[in-house]
């Protein structure tokens, strides 16, 4: 008996496959460690992250992956410049006599 070709990939199933992601394909995408990834999920820090399936595989959604991103970009004083303290009023100092 010969045996069958698979089917090929639908783009329904490709994107079910890229909509979640393992914690190494999570720590490829965002370029650290897995380790990082597991430390983080342990604080209750970093990407949200959820259990999958009957052996609880720890999953990532990419969506999630990217809302979190902009959220540590908005976060961070250099990409964002209203938090920047060079964008800031220079502060005047108080004079009190002595």
């Amino acid at each position: 008996m010969p045996a069958r070709p698979l089917p090929a990939p639908t783009a329904s199933s490709t994107a079910v496959r890229t909509a979640f992601l393992t914690v190494k394909d999570a720590a490829d995408y965002l370029g650290l460690s897995p380790h990082t990834l597991y430390v983080w999920r342990h604080r209750r820090q970093g990407p949200p992250s959820f259990r999958m399936g009957l052996r609880g595989r720890v999953m990532y959604r990419r969506e999630a992956l990217d809302a979190w991103i902009r959220e540590q970009e908005q976060a961070d004083s250099r990409s964002n410049l209203t938090l920047s303290p060079l964008s800031a009023d220079p502060q005047q100092r108080s004079h009190r006599s002595a």
